[in-house]
């Protein structure tokens, strides 16, 4: 990015806050829970793009490394007297039953999540990295699904099945809006480096890129680590929102969730990624009307759970046939895009 470039990016992060500050401000409880939720869908999808899209890994457990940003979070979080009535059945293992993060360092309890995420995106790309074709998938799977298992019977740190109720709601549209633009604009820029190159030479050939000299294990490695980071400080921001954090909250169904994000806005495109985010985000409310019991004239229709995710697998494969590159392929929106876009042709003579 040129100086140019940069200086309509500060203009656009302020133009960003004040629309930040007139929806917290004029906007009702219910569109704020929304954006929010979009917001943190955008840092966890363009994170999991960094991984499926640009790097052209297949992983599967995203849910997995939000789930552990997102423990991180609460027991950091919540105060020392709720916990002790949270954990009635087993007592909170220590240091975690002693402290509690003042509502000033959320930021760090939330940097601590994505470390802790990034750490287990360390563990399980470490010695599966190595291997090609679906091999990752598989063991990304399975973490995630020991995390689930962890996450139901580690009792004295999990607190189980239960889960941590009554967390503080510190989550707001400063926060999750916030961290989705730096996500997208930290993202962006590696991508458009010689780091990113390099990521995207992996993908279309690992052979020629080891021939080049680039390292290729090195260089996934570095991608699952970032994106679990990015995807733990997602976590910590989604339980601070809903305020109680359980192991069915990180099932597979968030990491489906996320594939069909990046699947329809296009793998390896940010920007079809927070496209896509918002438009999941705001069908999620729409198609609740699907799940919910009608009446027509004399015949009532019961209300049938999960049709909302049969409505978007019938719109993935709608869009694998006629659109097999996504919404947005690999475009991504820029400035020199857009000025392109706006420039004047020349008159032919």
């Amino acid at each position: 990015m040129g100086k140019r470039d940069y200086l309509l990016t500060a203009i656009l992060f302020i133009i960003f806050l004040f629309s930040l500050w007139l929806a917290q401000n004029y906007l009702n409880a219910y569109m704020i829970r929304i954006l929010n939720t979009a917001f943190i869908y955008v840092i966890a999808a363009v994170a999991y793009n960094l991984v499926n899209g640009i790097s052209g890994q297949f992983s599967l457990g995203p849910n997995g490394f939000m789930a552990l940003g997102g423990y991180t979070v609460a027991l950091l979080m919540l105060p020392v007297i709720q916990k002790q009535q949270v954990y009635f059945l087993t007592p909170l293992i220590w240091p975690f039953s002693v402290i509690t993060f003042p509502s000033y360092l959320f930021i760090l309890s939330l940097i601590l999540g994505g470390l802790i995420a990034a750490g287990g995106a360390f563990l399980i790309g470490f010695p599966t990295l190595r291997l090609r074709g679906d091999y990752l998938a598989i063991a990304s799977f399975g973490f995630s699904e020991i995390i689930f298992v962890l996450a139901n019977n580690f009792i004295p740190l999990t607190n189980g099945a239960l889960g941590i109720k009554g967390l503080p709601q510190y989550t707001n549209l400063w926060w999750t809006g916030g961290l989705a633009f730096l996500t997208v604009f930290l993202i962006r820029n590696l991508v458009n480096s010689s780091f990113g190159r390099a990521l995207k030479a992996i993908r279309e050939d690992e052979v020629a890129a080891q021939a080049m000299g680039i390292n290729p294990f090195r260089m996934k490695l570095l991608a699952f680590a970032l994106s679990g980071f990015f995807a733990g400080i997602a976590g910590g921001l989604f339980v601070t929102l809903i305020s109680t954090v359980s192991p069915t909250l990180f099932t597979f169904a968030m990491t489906f969730n996320l594939l069909i994000i990046i699947v329809l806005g296009g793998l390896g495109s940010i920007t079809g990624s927070v496209v896509t985010a918002f438009i999941f985000a705001f069908l999620q409310e729409i198609l609740r009307e699907v799940e919910a019991p009608h009446t027509i004239g004399s015949f009532s229709i019961p209300g049938i759970p999960g049709m909302r995710m049969v409505v978007f697998s019938a719109l993935l494969v709608v869009l694998m046939i006629f659109y097999r590159r996504g919404l947005f392929g690999n475009k991504e929106l820029s400035w020199d895009y857009i000025f392109r876009l706006f420039k004047k042709k020349e008159p032919q003579e």
